[in-house]
Protein backbone atom coordinates (compact mmCIF):
# COMPACT_ATOMS: atom_id res chain seq x y z
CA UNK A 1 0.00 0.00 0.00
CA UNK A 2 1.62 3.48 -0.84
CA UNK A 3 0.73 6.28 1.23
CA UNK A 4 -0.38 9.89 0.01
CA UNK A 5 -1.56 12.90 1.46
CA UNK A 6 0.51 12.54 4.45
CA UNK A 7 3.69 15.18 4.70
CA UNK A 8 5.87 11.94 6.18
CA UNK A 9 9.50 12.03 6.22
CA UNK A 10 11.12 9.84 4.09
CA UNK A 11 12.58 7.58 6.54
CA UNK A 12 9.10 6.83 7.72
CA UNK A 13 8.24 4.53 5.08
CA UNK A 14 9.44 2.10 2.74
CA UNK A 15 9.94 2.70 -1.04
CA UNK A 16 7.02 1.02 -2.50
CA UNK A 17 7.27 -1.20 -5.85
CA UNK A 18 4.59 -0.09 -8.89
CA UNK A 19 2.31 -2.99 -7.86
CA UNK A 20 1.09 -1.67 -4.45
CA UNK A 21 -1.86 -0.16 -4.61
CA UNK A 22 -2.06 3.84 -3.72
CA UNK A 23 -4.15 5.02 -0.78
CA UNK A 24 -4.99 8.89 -0.04
CA UNK A 25 -5.15 9.57 3.60
CA UNK A 26 -7.37 12.43 5.05
CA UNK A 27 -8.53 14.19 8.33
CA UNK A 28 -11.82 15.42 9.54
CA UNK A 29 -11.92 16.89 12.71
CA UNK A 30 -15.16 17.36 14.73
CA UNK A 31 -14.74 17.65 18.45
CA UNK A 32 -17.38 14.98 19.48
CA UNK A 33 -17.08 12.08 16.70
CA UNK A 34 -19.94 9.41 16.89
CA UNK A 35 -19.33 5.92 16.75
CA UNK A 36 -20.73 4.44 13.90
CA UNK A 37 -21.29 0.99 13.15
CA UNK A 38 -18.37 -1.28 11.99
CA UNK A 39 -18.33 -2.72 8.73
CA UNK A 40 -16.09 -4.17 6.01
CA UNK A 41 -17.93 -4.43 3.09
CA UNK A 42 -16.23 -5.00 -1.19
CA UNK A 43 -16.24 -1.49 -1.38
CA UNK A 44 -15.92 0.40 1.52
CA UNK A 45 -15.07 -0.19 5.07
CA UNK A 46 -15.73 2.10 8.31
CA UNK A 47 -13.83 1.06 11.30
CA UNK A 48 -14.04 3.05 14.84
CA UNK A 49 -10.93 4.29 16.30
CA UNK A 50 -10.15 3.40 19.48
CA UNK A 51 -9.24 6.96 20.64
CA UNK A 52 -12.45 8.26 19.35
CA UNK A 53 -14.24 8.69 16.08
CA UNK A 54 -13.94 6.39 12.97
CA UNK A 55 -12.01 6.35 9.41
CA UNK A 56 -14.27 5.59 6.77
CA UNK A 57 -12.12 3.45 3.67
CA UNK A 58 -13.31 3.68 -0.11
CA UNK A 59 -12.03 1.40 -2.26
CA UNK A 60 -12.16 3.24 -5.22
CA UNK A 61 -11.12 6.24 -5.46
CA UNK A 62 -8.47 4.80 -2.59
CA UNK A 63 -8.80 7.25 0.46
CA UNK A 64 -9.00 6.53 4.19
CA UNK A 65 -11.14 9.64 5.63
CA UNK A 66 -10.18 9.85 9.19
CA UNK A 67 -12.79 11.56 11.51
CA UNK A 68 -10.78 12.39 14.94
CA UNK A 69 -11.46 14.53 17.99
CA UNK A 70 -7.73 16.41 17.07
CA UNK A 71 -5.94 16.53 14.11
CA UNK A 72 -2.65 14.36 14.59
CA UNK A 73 0.51 14.15 13.69
CA UNK A 74 2.27 13.08 10.68
CA UNK A 75 3.63 10.11 12.43
CA UNK A 76 0.45 9.46 14.35
CA UNK A 77 -1.09 8.62 11.01
CA UNK A 78 1.45 6.56 10.25
CA UNK A 79 1.64 4.52 13.04
CA UNK A 80 -0.48 3.42 15.15
CA UNK A 81 -3.67 4.78 12.87
CA UNK A 82 -2.32 3.64 9.33
CA UNK A 83 -2.67 0.08 11.04
CA UNK A 84 -6.70 -0.29 10.55
CA UNK A 85 -6.04 0.53 6.71
CA UNK A 86 -3.69 -1.96 6.10
CA UNK A 87 -5.44 -4.03 7.23
CA UNK A 88 -8.50 -3.38 5.39
CA UNK A 89 -6.45 -2.96 2.35
CA UNK A 90 -4.67 -6.51 2.53
CA UNK A 91 -8.53 -8.00 3.11
CA UNK A 92 -9.45 -6.48 -0.30
CA UNK A 93 -5.95 -7.19 -2.08
CA UNK A 94 -6.42 -11.19 -0.99
CA UNK A 95 -3.96 -10.84 1.68
CA UNK A 96 -3.61 -11.58 5.30
CA UNK A 97 -3.16 -9.09 8.01
CA UNK A 98 -2.15 -9.89 11.23
CA UNK A 99 -1.44 -7.82 14.46
CA UNK A 100 1.75 -8.80 14.86
CA UNK A 101 5.33 -7.39 14.83
CA UNK A 102 8.33 -9.18 12.84
CA UNK A 103 11.56 -9.36 12.30
CA UNK A 104 14.22 -11.17 9.51
CA UNK A 105 16.44 -13.66 11.22
CA UNK A 106 17.49 -17.05 9.73
CA UNK A 107 17.21 -16.21 6.34
CA UNK A 108 13.48 -15.45 6.23
CA UNK A 109 10.66 -13.15 8.09
CA UNK A 110 9.44 -14.43 11.31
CA UNK A 111 5.91 -13.30 12.64
CA UNK A 112 5.87 -12.30 16.25
CA UNK A 113 2.19 -12.90 17.92
CA UNK A 114 1.34 -11.88 21.18
CA UNK A 115 -1.57 -10.75 23.00
CA UNK A 116 -1.58 -6.93 24.39
CA UNK A 117 1.47 -6.46 27.00
CA UNK A 118 2.97 -9.60 25.82
CA UNK A 119 5.83 -7.36 25.49
CA UNK A 120 5.78 -7.55 21.19
CA UNK A 121 7.65 -4.01 20.93
CA UNK A 122 9.86 -4.30 23.62
CA UNK A 123 10.98 -7.74 22.15
CA UNK A 124 11.49 -6.09 18.75
CA UNK A 125 13.56 -3.19 20.10
CA UNK A 126 15.46 -5.28 22.31
CA UNK A 127 16.57 -7.30 18.49
CA UNK A 128 16.98 -3.86 16.61
CA UNK A 129 19.52 -2.91 19.00
CA UNK A 130 21.29 -6.12 18.62
CA UNK A 131 20.96 -4.90 14.98
CA UNK A 132 18.36 -7.79 13.65
CA UNK A 133 16.31 -6.08 11.00
CA UNK A 134 12.50 -5.29 12.15
CA UNK A 135 10.11 -5.44 9.12
CA UNK A 136 7.10 -4.39 11.17
CA UNK A 137 6.23 -3.40 14.63
CA UNK A 138 2.25 -3.71 14.78
CA UNK A 139 0.36 -5.31 11.96
CA UNK A 140 2.09 -7.32 9.48
CA UNK A 141 1.11 -8.00 6.13
CA UNK A 142 2.07 -11.38 4.21
CA UNK A 143 0.96 -11.83 0.33
CA UNK A 144 1.65 -15.43 -0.46
CA UNK A 145 4.98 -16.16 0.85
CA UNK A 146 6.14 -13.24 0.92
CA UNK A 147 6.05 -9.88 3.68
CA UNK A 148 5.17 -6.92 3.41
CA UNK A 149 7.35 -3.93 5.81
CA UNK A 150 5.59 -1.33 7.64
CA UNK A 151 6.43 2.21 8.55
CA UNK A 152 9.67 2.04 10.22
CA UNK A 153 9.32 2.73 13.90
CA UNK A 154 8.30 0.50 16.99
CA UNK A 155 6.46 2.43 19.79
CA UNK A 156 7.32 1.70 23.03
CA UNK A 157 5.91 1.99 26.67
CA UNK A 158 7.86 4.13 29.07
CA UNK A 159 8.86 1.49 31.07
CA UNK A 160 10.65 -0.28 27.91
CA UNK A 161 11.74 3.12 26.93
CA UNK A 162 13.43 3.98 30.20
CA UNK A 163 14.80 0.32 30.71
CA UNK A 164 16.37 0.64 26.88
CA UNK A 165 17.44 3.99 26.80
CA UNK A 166 15.68 4.61 23.83
CA UNK A 167 12.68 6.07 22.22
CA UNK A 168 11.73 10.05 21.60
CA UNK A 169 9.00 10.90 23.76
CA UNK A 170 5.77 11.44 21.80
CA UNK A 171 3.22 12.11 24.34
CA UNK A 172 -0.19 10.54 23.76
CA UNK A 173 -0.15 8.83 20.31
CA UNK A 174 -3.63 6.79 19.61
CA UNK A 175 -4.57 5.07 22.90
CA UNK A 176 -1.36 5.77 24.91
CA UNK A 177 1.85 7.75 25.57
CA UNK A 178 4.59 6.30 23.08
CA UNK A 179 7.91 7.21 22.71
CA UNK A 180 9.31 6.13 19.29
CA UNK A 181 12.42 4.20 17.93
CA UNK A 182 13.30 4.74 14.24
CA UNK A 183 14.20 1.68 12.46
CA UNK A 184 16.60 1.04 8.82
CA UNK A 185 15.57 1.21 5.82
CA UNK A 186 13.89 -2.16 4.83
CA UNK A 187 13.42 -4.01 1.55
CA UNK A 188 9.51 -3.59 0.84
CA UNK A 189 8.61 -7.46 0.37
CA UNK A 190 10.99 -10.22 1.99
CA UNK A 191 10.15 -14.12 1.82
CA UNK A 192 8.32 -15.36 5.02
CA UNK A 193 9.66 -18.23 7.15
CA UNK A 194 7.54 -18.86 9.78
CA UNK A 195 5.58 -17.81 13.40
CA UNK A 196 6.90 -17.17 16.92
CA UNK A 197 4.13 -16.94 19.33
CA UNK A 198 5.02 -15.01 22.56
CA UNK A 199 4.31 -15.67 26.10
CA UNK A 200 5.45 -14.49 29.80
CA UNK A 201 7.09 -17.63 31.93
CA UNK A 202 9.38 -18.24 34.75
CA UNK A 203 12.54 -20.04 32.89
CA UNK A 204 13.56 -19.23 29.03
CA UNK A 205 12.03 -22.02 26.70
CA UNK A 206 11.59 -22.32 22.91
CA UNK A 207 9.00 -24.93 22.21
CA UNK A 208 7.28 -26.16 18.66
CA UNK A 209 3.57 -25.51 18.58
CA UNK A 210 1.59 -28.41 16.71
CA UNK A 211 -1.60 -29.22 14.92
CA UNK A 212 -5.19 -26.95 15.64
CA UNK A 213 -3.14 -24.88 18.06
CA UNK A 214 -1.45 -23.22 15.23
CA UNK A 215 -4.71 -22.44 13.64
CA UNK A 216 -6.38 -21.35 16.77
CA UNK A 217 -3.20 -18.60 17.69
CA UNK A 218 -3.01 -17.23 13.60
CA UNK A 219 -7.06 -16.62 14.22
CA UNK A 220 -7.15 -15.06 17.40
CA UNK A 221 -4.21 -12.55 15.86
CA UNK A 222 -5.76 -11.76 12.37
CA UNK A 223 -5.91 -7.85 12.04
CA UNK A 224 -9.80 -8.15 11.12
CA UNK A 225 -12.48 -9.84 12.20
CA UNK A 226 -13.77 -11.18 8.96
CA UNK A 227 -13.81 -14.38 7.47
CA UNK A 228 -10.30 -15.26 5.78
CA UNK A 229 -10.91 -14.61 1.95
CA UNK A 230 -9.28 -17.66 1.27
CA UNK A 231 -8.99 -20.29 4.41
CA UNK A 232 -6.44 -22.88 2.62
CA UNK A 233 -4.11 -19.84 2.49
CA UNK A 234 -4.51 -19.62 6.20
CA UNK A 235 -3.98 -22.94 6.59
CA UNK A 236 -1.06 -22.77 4.23
CA UNK A 237 0.08 -19.99 6.42
CA UNK A 238 -0.26 -22.09 9.73
CA UNK A 239 1.88 -25.34 8.08
CA UNK A 240 4.87 -22.96 8.35
CA UNK A 241 7.42 -23.57 11.25
CA UNK A 242 5.74 -22.86 14.07
CA UNK A 243 7.44 -21.96 17.70
CA UNK A 244 6.01 -20.81 21.18
CA UNK A 245 8.97 -18.25 22.74
CA UNK A 246 8.57 -18.38 26.68
CA UNK A 247 10.72 -15.92 28.75
CA UNK A 248 10.80 -14.10 32.36
CA UNK A 249 9.00 -10.71 32.80
CA UNK A 250 12.71 -9.54 33.55
CA UNK A 251 14.69 -6.73 31.62
CA UNK A 252 17.61 -8.61 32.78
CA UNK A 253 16.96 -11.56 30.56
CA UNK A 254 16.28 -9.96 27.84
CA UNK A 255 19.43 -10.40 26.41
CA UNK A 256 19.62 -14.04 26.47
CA UNK A 257 16.50 -14.19 25.70
CA UNK A 258 16.86 -12.66 22.05
CA UNK A 259 20.12 -14.81 21.92
CA UNK A 260 18.09 -17.90 22.43
CA UNK A 261 15.43 -17.10 19.93
CA UNK A 262 18.23 -16.12 17.09
CA UNK A 263 19.36 -19.48 17.41
CA UNK A 264 16.57 -20.99 17.15
CA UNK A 265 15.49 -19.11 14.22
CA UNK A 266 18.55 -19.48 12.47
CA UNK A 267 18.02 -23.34 13.47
Amino acid sequence: MVVQGVPAQPDELVDAPANWSAVELRVRVTPAPSKPAEYVHRRAACLQVRTGGSVLIDRSPGRATFTLPARPSASALLHPHLAAVAAVWAHWSGREGFHAGALLAGGGVWGLLGHKCAGKSSALAGLALAGIPIVCDDVLVLDGDSALAGPRSIDLRADAARRLGIGEQLGVVGDRERWRVPLPAIKPELPFRGWVSLRWSDELAIRPVHGAERVRTLLEHRALRVPPRSPAALFELASLPFLEFSRPRCWTELESASELLLDALSA
